[in-house]
């Protein structure tokens, strides 16, 4: 289980990443890679998803010269579209990325001037 976990944080970028991908790969029927994860309170789907957010959230939170845009970001994680992305992670914290965003650069500049 340890090599399919290892897997999926390895491949979280790639938008194939699937069940099934993840299934061949470790030469594994579907159904099998799904039994593995029933004892993990989440399906192997939910997993990539819930990995593909947090590695979004954690890029959205950082400020700086280097700020990429909001697409940019959802595409190096694997989503397929801006759109999808959005949905997922105001789905999963209440807010959209853009607004995650600027609550991050306003909880930044706040930390800074209290120094």
């Amino acid at each position: 289980m340890r090599r399919i976990h290892a897997f999926i944080e390895d491949h979280l970028g790639d938008p194939d990443l699937t069940p099934a991908t993840i299934a061949a790969v470790h030469h594994i029927s579907v159904r099998t890679l799904h039994q593995f994860f029933r004892g993990t309170g989440e399906t192997v789907q939910a997993r990539i998803r819930r990995r593909r957010l947090e590695r979004c959230r954690a890029e959205l939170g950082k400020t700086g010269l280097l700020v990429h845009p909001v697409a940019v970001i959802a595409a190096r994680w694997g989503f397929s579209g801006p759109a999808v992305f959005s949905r997922s992670f105001r789905e999963a914290y209440g807010v959209s990325p853009t607004e995650f965003r600027a609550l991050s650069v306003k909880e930044t500049r706040a930390h800074r001037t209290l120094r």
